[in-house]
């Protein structure tokens, strides 16, 4: 099978996929796009696997605690004040993982609301050379955890 997850995953292995991060234990660190909220990222499994539930022991540890090492690097890098995580997989059947900053300065009703909610349409897409600065930092944060 050949998902979108698949197709990312190729990409960052081969250097090329711009929204790649870095190299984690169990995959790669990716700037989400669109940027439904800046810093928001995705952890991809190499290899990919169906889910969560396809990894056992060690495995599976090291990809849940990339996904929270992820997350503590986009709080310190983006001053969110919180971080969502979803592994969902309904729309592309790959594990993956979401790392969803939250900011206090989104309005109430949104904030309390799933991001999966907000307008994707209208979130900015990936620009290489606005995010370039973003994806160093959060690099260089994932480096020192």
């Amino acid at each position: 099978m050949s998902t979108m997850i698949h197709r990312q995953v190729d990409a960052a292995a081969l250097g090329e996929l711009p929204r790649a991060i870095a190299r984690v234990p169990s995959g790669w660190a990716v700037l989400g796009d669109p940027q439904i909220l800046p810093g928001y990222c995705v952890l991809l499994p190499d290899p990919v696997v169906p889910d969560l539930n396809a990894l056992g022991g060690r495995p599976r540890e090291q990809f849940l605690s990339d996904m929270a090492r992820l997350g503590d690097a986009v709080l310190s890098v983006t001053g969110a004040e919180r971080i969502n995580y979803e592994i969902l997989g309904n729309v592309e059947p790959a594990l993956h993982a979401h790392v969803i900053p939250r900011y206090a300065w989104e309005a109430p009703d949104r904030r309390r609301a799933a991001v999966w909610m907000h307008d994707w349409g209208a979130a900015p897409a990936f620009a290489a050379e606005r995010d370039r600065p973003l994806i160093a930092a959060l690099a260089l944060r994932l480096a020192r955890f």
